[in-house]
This record gives C-alpha cells, structure tokens and sequence, in this order.
C-alpha cells in the first residue's frame, strides 16, 4: 500500500489528505499545533468571483465531500462586499471539527502537536521526517504543506513583530520547510517595495466589541461597509503590503469593509486602534486575531517550493508541495486544490504511475501553470495570484474561464477529461484492523 505523509494541516494538508486518501492511500497528516486549517481558522471565504468556478470545478473533479463542509457551515452565501460577488462566508468556529470529523471518517490518521523539525534523506529521497520528540515517521512520499508564514523571527524582520496571530509560533513552534530540510533551493515573495515577503490581509475584531447597528448589519447581510472620516483615512500603502492584493482597492482605504464570519473581519492588514476607535460604531472594538492588529500581522510567502505543474517540489524524488508552498497563490481555495492535486499525484509517484497536469482548459490547470511560469521572472515575485481578483481573475475573464454556470463548468471538466479524477481510487486501502 502507497503511504502518504503530509506534513501540515491547513486547507492545503487538508486537501492532499482528501485525494490521497480517495486514491487509495494510507495517509497520515502531522500538524504543529492543537488544530487543522492553519490561517483557516480566521479567514472564511470562499466562492467570491473566480474561486466559484475552481470551487465547482474542484467538486466535479471529486472533492465535493469537502466543499459540501464548507457550504453546509457557511454564516451566509450568495453575498456582496466590494469588488466580490455571490462569496460564501463560512463559520470559524464550526469548521474546524467539522473538517476534523471528515477526515477522520475518510480514514485519515490526524496528528497534532506533531511538528516536523528535520528529514532523513537517502540520496535524493526522504525517507522519514522527524518530529520534535524525536520520533521518526516513515512514508513513501510526502506532501510538504507547511506554508510560508512566520516563524515569529521573520515577522520580526521582515514586519511589524510577532502580532499574536492564530499560528501560535510561541506555543507551537514555527513553520519549518520540509522541502528546504530535503535540500530544495525555495524562494521568497516580495511586496510592491522589493522588500521581502507580505502581510496577512485581515484582522478579526470582537463582535460584541462593536455597536448594535453594526453587529445587525453584519448579521443579516454578512458585510458592513462603513465610511472612515476623511482626516482618519490612511494612505494606500498599508494595503501595498497586503497578500491578498484582490483586497487593494479603494473601496477598502476609503471605509471600515467587515465581513461576518463569526468574528468581524477587518478587510486590511491591521489598523491601529486608537484611530479605528474614532470610526463610529467601532468605540470599544478589540482584536481577536492577531491580538495586536493594531499594530501588525503574521507575514507569508518566506519558503516557496520550485515545482512543476504536476506540484512536484524539484531536487527532491518523492516531495510534492501545496498551498502557498506551490507559489504565491492566495487563499483557502486555492490551497485546497493545489493540496489535493500534490496529494493525488504523490498516490500516483507511490505506485508507478505518471503524474498528473490538471489541462489549461481549466481555471485550477491554468493557474498552477501560469504562477509557475510567472515566478520565474523577477517582477512575478512581487505579485499574488488569486481566483478572486486582481492579476489573475483578469486573466480568468479573458481566456473566458470564469463562469458561474454550474453545468457548464461541470461539462468543461467531463471534456477535459478530469471528471471525478479525484475520487478515483488508484489502489486498494486495507481494512483497519478492529
């Protein structure tokens, strides 16, 4: 039997466990900390412009179990807020288990407080990671979905100080590469300045810190979009450091844009209190995430992976990569499907197989090949790449790949040859032993 190990549980560790698992492997995810979905445990969107295409596209091609959790723990769907349309905003506080359980149910063995601290290699080849006990975990491949954010000693340089984000790299320990422990020259990202690296896009602030009128807004329809006095506005420059650029727009400089998905999302970096305190409504607001959102966040894209459109992490025999270690792809969407195609195709590497390259034809295809093109090239490194917005949904709308026609983008897969390429079982999965 083919065993895969991934090491990492956000929503790119979550979907390489999904495919793995489906195509018939023995499947074992190390996670850091105490849970899964990393920076997914205070994002929550998903569908908003292109991401409803790679999302449905993703469940044609056999991750509907996962993203059938994800719509039935949404706080809203169909909805608005500037520069998006129809996005789903899904609950943090319920998704976690509820992904927990679907793994779990899969067969998938989950492991927190599990940190992965070095690799044994044999020639070009890992054969086991170590974890910070000392134990030794043996598999066939991996799957390196580590991330690129922290640890706290990048976000002290290359930002503002460890701002007390959900990564909890006091408690845990910080990310540490397994491709760059397996001898992979990785990369980083760079902001609009050249200087390295960039800044997680949002903050969380209390719910019940904000006013009556706001929460009620939120509430009923997901978003409040409240205007800044002109002698409180900041300039665009905090929103230059932003990762998700989708976000770097006017209507986010000019206002207070929060979304609902439990707590109220701040859509900008951070913000400092004592000037949001000013805005109406948001008198007595308090950070939730990071806890000091007044004055930073966690900074990201510090290690990604060289690879090839099959996600396979070059120099390294049997590594594949997802999530923002395949490139400086932004968002829970884009994790989840660049986790489950380095999932899949390490099933494929474990039993002989030729590896998978998702075609073109598709969104999920095109921008696995087209970040990896562009990151080549010097300015590439100081772009994000989203389904959602900026760079990338434009060239969505020109090559005519973004779609909200569930049945055709169901056809467009089933012609591409892709339908159902992720629920197909490639070997066969011992019974467990009772």
């Amino acid at each position: 039997m083919a065993k895969v190990v991934i090491a990492g549980g956000g929503w790119a560790g979550v979907g390489a466990a999904v495919s793995a698992i489906q195509a018939g492997a023995e499947v074992t995810v190390l996670e850091r900390t105490d849970m899964l979905l990393g920076t997914g445990l205070v994002g929550g969107i998903m569908r908003n412009n292109g991401r409803f295409t790679a999302a449905e596209e993703a469940i044609s091609m056999g991750l509907g179990d996962l993203f059938y959790v994800i719509d039935n723990n949404a706080r809203h769907t169909g909805m608005e807020f500037p520069g998006h349309k129809h996005a789903t905003l899904y609950n943090i506080a319920t998704i976690e288990p509820a992904i927990k359980r679907l793994l779990t149910e899969k067969g998938v063995e989950i492991r927190t407080q599990s940190r992965v601290k070095d690799v044994v290699m044999q020639d070009m080849t890992i054969v086991e990671l170590v974890l910070d006990s000392g134990e030794h975990v043996s598999g066939d491949v991996f799957v390196d979905a580590t991330g690129t954010a922290g640890p706290f000693a990048n976000c002290a340089k290359y930002g503002n100080g460890c701002a007390m984000c959900v990564l909890r790299c006091h408690s845990y320990g910080g990310r540490i590469s397994v491709a760059a422990k397996a001898g992979a020259n990785e990369y980083q990202g760079v902001k609009a300045d050249g200087s390295i690296g960039a800044m997680s896009g949002a903050c969380k602030i209390l719910k019940e810190s904000l006013s009556d009128e706001i929460n009620e807004q939120l509430n009923t329809t997901g978003v409040a979009v409240i205007p800044i006095p002109q002698q409180l506005r900041k300039g665009m420059d905090a929103l230059a450091k932003k990762a998700c650029q989708q976000y770097a727009l006017p209507e986010f400089n000019d206002n207070i844009v929060l979304l609902d998905t439990g707590h109220a999302k701040l859509m900008s970096p951070f913000y400092p209190l004592d000037i949001l305190r000013q805005i109406p409504g948001c008198e007595n607001a308090r950070y939730e995430d990071p806890y000091s959102g007044g004055l930073g966040n966690s900074m990201r894209y510090m290690a990604m992976s060289p690879r090839d459109n099959a996600l396979h992490v070059e120099g390294v025999d049997n590594l594949f990569c997802g999530g923002e270690k395949a490139g400086p792809l932004v968002g829970h969407t884009e994790a989840i499907v660049t986790g489950a195609l380095a999932g899949y195709n390490a099933v494929r590497y474990a039993v002989g197989e030729e590896v998978l390259v998702i075609p073109a034809e598709l969104a999920i295809g095109d921008a696995i090949a087209h970040v990896g093109e562009q990151v080549k090239a010097k300015e590439g490194l100081g772009k994000k790449y989203t389904f959602s917005g900026s760079v990338y949904f434009d060239r969505m709308l020109e090559k005519g790949l973004y779609s909200t026609d569930v049945d055709a983008i169901k056809t467009r897969v089933e012609e591409a040859g892709m339908a159902n390429i992720f629920a197909r079982p490639l070997v066969t999965r011992k019974a467990a032993v009772i």
